[in-house]
């Protein structure tokens, strides 16, 4: 068994082989691994066949930087220094966030991977980040420019497209 100072590690398997020995904490992150672990599926690895290593490798540092971060912020609130502790995990959380934001710097492609990688590992925050930033280059935005920005192609006839506007009226008022 573990002692106190070691971490037990678990071996994730991409789609295309590739290993990662993680934390258990890191791995148990993600609410899909947590259950594998639970019921004893972790023993020989865990394989992910819907995450290739480009993307894992990613899901992985967000995970480990957020647990990370979370146990920084609860070592600081359980110790006496109470608004110093207070402001240190004010500084911290701001840090995450800035983190966060430059984590989802990515191109397309690889933030779509993510959405569907954190989705399929159920990873409550890493999936609300990902969707979050999509919905952001959305907003603001005619239809015209979303199409632009998501390479879609306009496949309504000028006569289909009056029709939709006329039947969703109230979407544009």
């Amino acid at each position: 068994m573990a002692t106190e100072g070691d971490k037990k590690m678990i071996t994730l398997k991409s789609s295309d082989g590739e290993e990662f020995e993680v934390e258990e904490a890191v791995a148990m992150e993600s609410q899909t691994i947590r259950h594998m672990i639970e019921d004893d599926c972790a023993d020989n690895g865990i394989p992910l066949p819907n995450v290739n290593s480009k993307i894992l490798s990613k899901v992985i540092e967000y995970c480990n930087k957020h647990v990370h971060a979370a146990a920084a912020a609860s070592k600081a609130g359980s110790d006496d220094a109470g608004a110093a502790a207070a402001n240190s995990t004010a500084a911290s959380g701001e840090d995450l966030k800035n983190w966060d934001a430059d984590f989802v710097k990515v191109d397309q492609a690889t933030l779509f991977d993510l959405i569907l990688a954190a989705n399929y590992l159920n990873i409550k925050g890493l999936l609300d980040l990902t969707c979050q930033t999509v919905a952001d280059m959305i907003k603001g935005k005619t239809p015209e420019e979303i199409r632009k920005t998501f390479n879609i192609k306009n496949d309504f006839t000028p006569e289909e497209e009056e029709e939709i506007r006329r039947e969703n009226q109230w979407a544009f008022e």
